[in-house]
């Protein structure tokens, strides 16, 4: 039983206090003198003709009793942001008023709450902190609510004041993001009513996920050669993770998620599409809800223009394991194919509505075109992915949105590549979703020399890149190099430019010739082997007739009825002949 240092030793003590697993002894007047709560109670002298006191959850524990000691006993104590919240706690339990002495504990800790650590915006939030360990009396005590107003109100001042707590090293973010979940939800409810910018709000939200969700920060480059192995996501999130943990640790995650989700501002400002697909593969790694996924893709599909093809490489997850990467390569695919594919749905809804209302052209579509067309070309690396899938999500754009179908020709040729033995049905299937009138100079070169791609096929890419190079030494039109965008050549070609635009014509007029030629042989070998075939069941035929007619069914008996046979049939005085000579 411990004794106090400060506790003078001429005046014996009378009163024995625990709390926690420590014991106090201390003198009975000091104590009762401001503390109420310890002045209501009906003390019992123990054996030793000591008071025996013990205080049930008392806030703060042993180490805040002892700093309220030190004020009964009238010696100076240390006000300071980390003790405070339970200072005021532990006056408020007991009782430490001002109706029993002017200045009590309780005034002193409003009085510094109010215009010490509300002034200060870092000792607002570890106030704040120090909430978590104090609860219910926290909260009960409005200190939570007061700290948060507090903040919100240091946010949503000017913007000149937010733009210079934001450059003194994004001391506002990163100190909001150490705080628990459901305080830090107060806050940014308490920021969004006082209608502060979307920018601020969504840059605190980012700061959040990065600090409390494992795999925030990591960027996915795709899969590793294809090796069904885990992505760096995956890597992150099971290093994250204890065994010990379990479900508890994961419902937790779970709950941060879908809290930063329905904090979003609905503004499209507010956070890039690249975080909301990070909170969207997250999403799907913690099954959070499905209306929550839905409303992420959703918001995805409004930006999808401004974001890349490592960002869409979403990996492809159990629903009943939650973070296990499928272990069974021959019946999924590696990437989430499907979840781009509504969000393609959703920018498309997206711009439909857009260009009903006039408000802006449809010109997000090119990027948007560009982006799929990357995407499809590095997921057609997956063995497992079907043609069907590969089609539906090459057709979900509509035609007009590619000017140029290079990047959908690279993607096709991928996907031969990865599929060896595909047949030549699947692979005229596949090349139907390419226009090759949309192919530049450059890509109808290479596709009319790639022995990928079927015959028929080719012959378009030739014609279409025999009609383009006519029309370019005509002048008519500049000659496609690669992207539209981004290689143009002037309609000014010099004599070597024409002259080897005139070999190429050449050479595309020699292969279409060779190509027409081989294609009428083929043609009369088909005639040829219809018309042997033809003759051979005519030929059979008759003879079936022949067969059955009543010379063959008649029974011969006498020279009478051969010469019958002879004069109405000279094959069958042949036959009678025969017969003859062999008897």
């Amino acid at each position: 039983m411990p004794k106090l240092k400060f506790v003078t030793g001429q005046i014996p003590t009378d009163l024995s206090i625990q709390v926690q697993d420590i014991t106090f002894t201390v003198h009975k007047y000091p104590l009762v003198s401001k503390c109420g709560y310890i002045g209501r109670l009906e003390l019992q002298p123990s054996i030793s003709n000591e008071y025996e006191i013990k205080l049930e959850n008392f806030p703060g524990g042993s180490e805040i009793f002892e700093v309220i000691l030190k004020f009964c006993y009238g010696l100076p104590i240390d006000l300071n942001p980390n003790n405070i919240v339970a200072l005021r706690c532990a006056s408020e339990f007991l009782e430490m008023s001002e109706e029993l002495e002017d200045g009590n504990l309780m005034s002193k800790t409003e009085a510094f709450l109010t215009f010490v650590v509300l002034s200060s915006w870092k000792d607002t939030i570890t106030v704040l902190k120090s909430c978590e360990a104090l609860s219910p009396w926290a909260e009960n005590l409005q200190i939570i609510r007061i700290c948060c107003d507090s903040v919100a109100w240091k946010a949503s001042r000017e913007n000149s004041l937010m733009a210079d707590i934001v450059d003194e090293g994004g001391s506002l973010f990163d100190d909001v993001a150490t705080l628990r979940i459901d305080h830090f939800m107060r806050i940014i409810t308490a920021i969004r009513a006082k209608e502060a910018r979307p920018e601020i709000i969504g840059k605190c939200i980012m700061c959040y996920a990065a600090r409390w969700l494992p795999g925030m920060n990591i960027e996915s480059e795709g899969l590793r050669s294809y090796g069904y192995g885990k992505t760096e996501l995956q890597y992150s999130i099971l290093s994250g993770r204890n065994e010990d943990e379990g479900l508890g640790h994961n419902n937790e995650t779970k709950t941060i998620i879908e809290s930063l989700v329905s904090l979003l501002p609905p503004q499209r400002e507010a956070v890039p599409c690249k975080f909301l697909l990070k909170m969207l593969k997250m999403a799907i790694v913690y099954s959070a809800s499905p209306s929550l996924i839905v409303e992420l893709e959703k918001r995805v599909g409004l930006t999808l223009e401004n974001t890349s093809v490592n960002d869409l490489l979403i990996p492809n997850y159990k629903n009943e394991d939650q973070g296990k990467m499928i272990e069974q390569p021959g019946q999924h695919t590696m990437h989430n194919i499907d979840v781009v594919q509504r969000i393609v749905e959703y920018f498309l809804m997206h711009e439909q509505e857009q260009q009903q209302q006039q408000l802006q052209p449809m010109s997000a579509k090119s990027n948007v075109s560009k982006l799929m067309d990357n995407y499809l070309a590095e997921v057609s690396r997956d063995p497992n992915l079907s043609i069907t899938k590969f089609q539906v999500l090459a057709e979900a754009l509509p035609e007009n949105a590619r000017t140029c179908d290079d990047g959908l020709y690279r993607a096709i040729d991928t996907y031969l590549k990865t599929h060896p033995s595909l047949s030549e049905c699947n692979r005229k299937k596949l090349c139907k979703v390419m226009n090759c009138e949309k192919l530049s100079l450059e890509a109808s070169m290479h596709a009319a020399q790639n022995d990928r791609l079927p015959l028929r096929t080719v012959i378009q890419v030739l014609f279409s890149k025999q009609v383009k190079m006519r029309a370019a030494m005509r002048g008519k039109e500049p000659v496609a190099n690669g992207n539209h965008s981004e290689h143009e050549v002037s309609h000014k070609t010099t004599k070597t430019e024409i002259m080897t635009l005139k070999e190429e014509l050449e050479n595309v007029n020699a292969q279409m010739a060779k190509l027409q030629t081989d294609y009428s042989k083929l043609q009369y070998e088909y005639a040829k082997l219809n018309n042997k075939h033809r003759n051979f069941l005519g030929w059979s035929l008759s003879w079936k007739k022949i067969r059955k007619t009543a010379f063959f069914n008649r029974k011969i008996d006498g020279p009478e009825s051969s010469e019958a046979q002879q004069i109405s049939n000279p094959l069958a005085s042949k036959v009678n002949f025969r017969r003859q000579t062999m008897s």
